[in-house]
This record gives structure tokens, C-alpha cells and sequence, in this order.
């Protein structure tokens, strides 16, 4: 299959470009490298033996997807690209409705043009706001608190109508948790800009030196230890729910949502102890209040995803930690550094 990857040089987009291309199909790359990183190009080209196309671009660009359509003749769309920090979108919500959806918009309509039919969506949990009951599964009511969340449901939204207009067409919104984790080569992992936004890496860059020390927020949680609890799921088993998705998409309702987690909870202190002991190094760390907004416990229930895909998580937590931190020790600067 030829596939489209937007997005294809942030963090879960190069995984993915790695298992499609492992997996034998075609990929092309669009990517503004806002979030991603053109080295990232490269070595995915480097763990594959295989050849990929790139264009940097933007989605919201209509000449440049023209082209793209035109001559790579895309027969399906993973969607990843996007802006992604929650705070930011608190405080620059019209950007976030512009690019996200904006962009999204621009890109059904090119693959309208094209006469592309299947698209696979990079969506979240975050669409599920507060949990009125746990595990979050897909009848979970929808009530996003803050702008990014509402973008992706907006997103869904979208997909979900332009696909009712023809019945050949299919879309699916794929739910993430919290992706962590590296391909074991050590050559692609998650390089955020600026400081860290998730736990994981700003773990392995205290971790590294790169980073004092590690703030936690909040240990006074109704949970086994006082800190938050969060579902952690390796970013190769979520590059493979991607790639089960296209081979049974066709199986599946013409629009279809489905949790990708891995099921449980970790705590903050559980992550950190993990780390502490695959890698015998000491993370230092500070308690600081609570801060607003943050949910005490969330996780998936991904027994649809497992169902309907065949597709099942196979890597636990400490793996995670050992994928991450052989990332962050061989690239401690990021992809700003050769290696």
C-alpha cells in the first residue's frame, strides 16, 4: 500500500514510518518539522534499508498536497500533524483551531480531490475530559477541558461526516494514553522542544544531566502512593496499532474510534522507580502542589482495539524505560546532535 504519513518526522509519525516500511509498504512523508525533525528522515531510512519520499511542508498548504496526491498517489492517510501542548492551547487557542483543524480540513479536501478514501487518525484520550467513570472506553462521554482536546474531537467530528458522504470511504480515530518508550536501535525517539510537557522524557533528561531535577505535582492523590496515575503504552505497540488498522480498516465500520492503552495505571512513583532500577541511575526530584486541571487517575479500556484489529500491547513498563533511556543516552542533546 502507498500511505501518506503527515506528521511522519514528529515522534509516533517516524515509528510508524518505521513499522510501514518494515511491514513493506510505500511512505511518503509530509512534515513542517515544527514538532519533527528532518534527521528523523534519515534515520528511519538508516533502520529500514528503505527508501521513503519528504516534502517539508504544511498541511495547510494546498499546492503542496496537490503535488504530493498527484504523484505519489497516495492509497491511504495516517494523520498525525499537529500542534500538541496543552498549555499552549489554553493560551493560543484561535492557533490551535486554525492549524489543527485548518489543516485537517485541507487535507480531507485534498484526498477528496485525489479520490483517496482512508484515512487513519492520531487522536486522544484528552477528548474524554473528566472521567465519569474508569476505564475510559469509546462510549465514554466526550467533554475535552482545554482547546487541543477540543480540536481533536472537532477532527473526528469532521472525518466522521466526510466519510458518511460515500460509502467506499473509511476513517478511524485512533485514541492515544501516554506514548513513551524508543525504537530499540536508539536512533529515533521523542526530542520535545523546549522543556519536556510529559513525564517520560523529562525523567530521562534529569536522568541525562540535561535537566536538574524533576518536579512532581501533586502526592496527596486518592491513589497507591499519593501521585498521579497515567497509562503508559510503548510508541512501537502504538506505530502497530496504525498498521493493523490499514490492514483491517476495510473490516471495520466505515467510521470507527478505538482506545489504544495498555489497560492499567502507573503511578508517578512507580515510573520513576521503574527507571531508577532498568538503569541504576538516581533521578532527583522535587514535590511541589497540585496544579490545576490535572486528573488524578485515567487509563484505557482497549478491548475493542484488541478485538477488532488483532492487535494486542506487548511491551511493559520497563521496557519502556529501557527503550527510553537508551534513546536519551545516545542522543543526550536530541537529534540536535550527531551521533
Amino acid at each position: 500500500m502507498k500511505v501518506l504519513v503527515t506528521g511522519g518526522a514528529g515522534y509516533i509519525g517516524s515509528h510508524t514510518c518505521v513499522g510501514l516500511l518494515e511491514a513493506g509498504h510505500e511512505v511518503f512523508v509530509i512534515d513542517n518539522l515544527s514538532n519533527g525533525h528532518e534527521e528523523a528522515i534519515k534515520r528511519i531510512r538508516d533502520i529500514t534499508n528503505c527508501d521513503l519520499g519528504f516534502m517539508n511542508a504544511d498541511i495547510s498548504d494546498a499546492n503542496s498536497l496537490n503535488k504530493i496526491f498527484n504523484e505519489f498517489k497516495p492509497e491511504a492517510v495516517v494523520h498525525f500533524a499537529g500542534l500538541k501542548a496543552v498549555g499552549e492551547s489554553v493560551v493560543e487557542p484561535l492557533k490551535y483551531y486554525s492549524v489543527n483543524v485548518g489543516g485537517s480540513i485541507n487535507l480531507l479536501e485534498a484526498m477528496d480531490r485525489a479520490g483517496c478514501l482512508n484515512i487513519v487518525f492520531s487522536s486522544s484520550a484528552t477528548v474524554y475530559g473528566i472521567p465519569e467513570y474508569l476505564p475510559y472506553d469509546e462510549k465514554h462521554p466526550t467533554c475535552p477541558v482545554n482547546p487541543y482536546g477540543q480540536t481533536k474531537l472537532i477532527i473526528e467530528k469532521l472525518i466522521q461526516d466526510w466519510v458518511s458522504v460515500d460509502i467506499n470511504r473509511r476513517g478511524t480515530s485512533l485514541r492515544y494514553f501516554n506514548p513513551v518508550g524508543a525504537h530499540p536501535s536508539g536512533k529515533i525517539g521523542e526530542d520535545p522542544q523546549g522543556k519536556p510537557n510529559n513525564l517520560m522524557p523529562f525523567i530521562s533528561q534529569v536522568a541525562s544531566g540535561r535537566l536538574d531535577c524533576l518536579e512532581i505535582f501533586g502526592n496527596d492523590y486518592e491513589t497507591k502512593d499519593g501521585t498521579g496515575s497515567r497509562d503508559y503504552i510503548h510508541v512501537l505497540d502504538l506505530a502497530n496499532a496504525h498498521i493493523k488498522t490499514l490492514y483491517c480498516q476495510s473490516n471495520l465500520n466505515q467510521f470507527e474510534i478505538l482506545n489504544i492503552g495498555n489497560g492499567k495505571g502507573i503511578t508517578v512513583f512507580e515510573l520513576i522507580k521503574s527507571f531508577q532500577r532498568i538503569t541504576g541511575v538516581t533521578i532527583n526530584y522535587k514535590l511541589s502542589p497540585r496544579r490545576d486541571g490535572d486528573l488524578p487517575v485515567f487509563w484505557a479500556n482497549s478491548s475493542e482495539a484488541i478485538e477488532k484489529l488483532t492487535w494486542q500491547p506487548e511491551f511493559d513498563i520497563d521496557q519502556m524505560c529501557l527503550d527510553t533511556w537508551n534513546w536519551q543516552k545516545n542522543n543526550p542533546n536530541g537529534y540536535n546532535e550527531k551521533n
